[in-house]
Order: C-alpha cells, then structure tokens, then sequence
C-alpha cells in the first residue's frame, strides 16, 4: 500500500472513530449546515464542534465554506470507497474463516452423533 493511502485511511479511520463526527456526516447526510447549527445540534461549544469539523475537512469528509460570519458544512469529495474496499477485504476473509469453523463443527457433532450410536450398541 503506498504512503499516501495509509495516511488517507489513518485520517479517515480516526475522524470516523468518534461518535460525534460520526453524527455530524449523518446530519450532513441529510443537509447542509452551519458550524453553530451542529453545535446547538449536538450540545457543544463552538470551539469544540470547529474540532470535530477540522478534523472530518482533514479527511476530506466535510468541506466547509465561510460566507460573511457564517462557516456552512457540507458533505466532502471522499466517498469512503477505498476504506469499505479495505473492510469489505477483511469481511470475506474472516466471513471465509467462519466458514471453516462451521464445517470443523458440524463434523465433529457428526463424528460425536456416530460415536454415540457405538457406544449404545
């Protein structure tokens, strides 16, 4: 994987691992909206949501335009394909796992249901 990639996908994964800029690109999702709209939203400081606002821009999840006094936020360029890509990768491979153990499982309830007949026999 090439640098700019993992930078890319350390800067989402971590603007993504927070439960409020998660629930700003869900709000975001559905309208645009002023950094003091998703502080009021969300029961945060101005400072505090400019943060959260910061690092989902970093990212490129959220751009935001200033306009007179006003920063409006609106959903970014990055549309994630990349990082579901990467997750989808590792979802088939411990999907395939699962797989495996559930096949070891059923032969040994098999083999357990056949030595059960032996010994009542």
């Amino acid at each position: 994987m090439v640098q700019y990639s993992q930078a890319h996908f350390d800067a989402s994964f971590a603007a993504l691992s927070d439960v409020t800029r998660r629930g700003v690109l869900e709000q975001l999702g559905r309208a645009d909206a002023s950094i003091t709209d998703l502080a009021e939203k969300f029961h945060m400081t101005l400072t505090g949501m400019k943060k959260h606002v910061g690092i989902l821009e970093q990212a490129g999840l959220v751009t935001t335009e200033k306009v007179g006094r006003v920063r409006t936020c609106k959903l970014g360029l990055c549309r994630l394909e990349e990082e579901a890509a990467w997750i989808e990768r590792y979802h088939r491979l411990w999907a395939a796992r699962f797989d495996e153990l559930d096949k070891v499982v059923e032969e040994l309830k098999r083999k357990e249901k056949v030595d059960g007949r032996k010994k009542s026999k």
